[in-house]
């Protein structure tokens, strides 16, 4: 359209990018989304490695000090017994956004007083966002809860048996620790679109009173199973993933922690059970081996 006969200026916008996600084996690219650190700066912060988020603020303390150092050089001479230009400028700035005062240098014009009073806020505020970001980044709850990275198919108790094990890293006591299994899968609608569905999955004995040490979820494969009459080749060549997420009471911190682990359905090993990882001495003493979290051997009794 027009606007009096002048042609309006086209708004470009900033190409999305694509972004490389996970689920299970399967790599999943991402399109269409803006991307913007400032978009969701809280959660990049509370997510990225501690390296880069040290590094982050490291970058972001510098910075700042810098530009101020930049703008005290605009002015006349505003700090007193600042001899070496920007290095001292900067130090200067340093000791005020940190309310340090050694003394040594201090504001002698109104314009200095001026800058060094917005850089005191400007500090105060970045110094209060460091301080919440790392106090929220150590005491958030985190479960070290590991899985076996491949879940087994055997008999148990006479019925074919889909089994995901877990075992609490840390062995301390986690209360009322519940568990949930689903299945993920791709789904065509009778309309002929195609969905993503999820399909929850029985588990037998899905609380722990005290979740301490390892944990088998059993889930029968019977016909109310999303996974009834899938054979192993079936499976692997499906799209399908399963996910157990655990929740429980850590009594140590005293909060609800959370655990999540994701399976490809190419990860599964039929006819096979998980090796033992807790062993008792010949002193009654109980061991846990956690490297063999991921151990199998061929089943005993097979699958029917």
């Amino acid at each position: 359209m027009s606007d009096g006969g002048r042609a309006q200026p086209l708004r470009r916008r900033h190409a999305p990018r694509a972004h490389s996600r996970k689920l299970g084996a399967r790599q999943i690219i991402a399109e269409g989304l803006e991307s913007n650190v400032w978009t969701d700066v809280y959660h990049n912060a509370m997510t990225a490695s501690w390296p880069v988020f040290i590094l982050a603020l490291a970058t972001a303390f510098f910075v700042l000090n810098g530009l101020f150092a930049l703008i005290y050089a605009l002015g006349d001479h505003p700090i007193a017994n600042a001899r070496d230009g920007l290095r001292d400028l900067f130090y200067f700035s340093v000791e005020t956004s940190a309310t340090v005062g050694y003394g040594d240098m201090h504001p002698q014009t109104d314009y200095g007083d001026i800058v060094a009073t917005v850089e005191n806020f400007v500090g105060m505020l970045l110094l209060a966002t460091m301080t919440g970001l790392v106090f929220a980044r150590i005491s958030r709850p985190r479960a070290r809860i590991i899985f076996a990275r491949h879940p087994v198919v055997s008999a148990h108790e006479g019925q074919p048996t889909l089994m995901f094990r877990m075992a609490n890293a840390r062995s301390n006591f986690i209360s009322e620790a519940t568990a949930k299994a689903w299945m993920i899968g791709p789904e065509v609608s009778r309309e002929g679109s195609r969905l993503v569905s999820f399909h929850p999955m029985r588990l037998v004995k899905s609380e722990n009173p005290t979740f301490a040490l390892s944990w088998v979820l059993f889930h029968p494969i019977d016909s109310d199973s999303p996974i009834f009459g899938l054979n192993r080749e079936t499976l692997a060549l499906s799209e399908i993933n399963f996910i157990v997420s655990v929740a429980g009471f850590d009594e140590t911190s005293g909060q609800t922690v959370h655990a999540r682990g994701v399976f490809a359905a190419q990860d599964v090993r039929f006819e096979e059970e998980f090796e033992d990882i807790i062993r008792v001495d010949d002193h009654g003493l109980r061991h846990i081996d956690y490297s063999m979290i991921d151990a199998t051997r061929p089943a005993s009794s097979p699958t029917k």
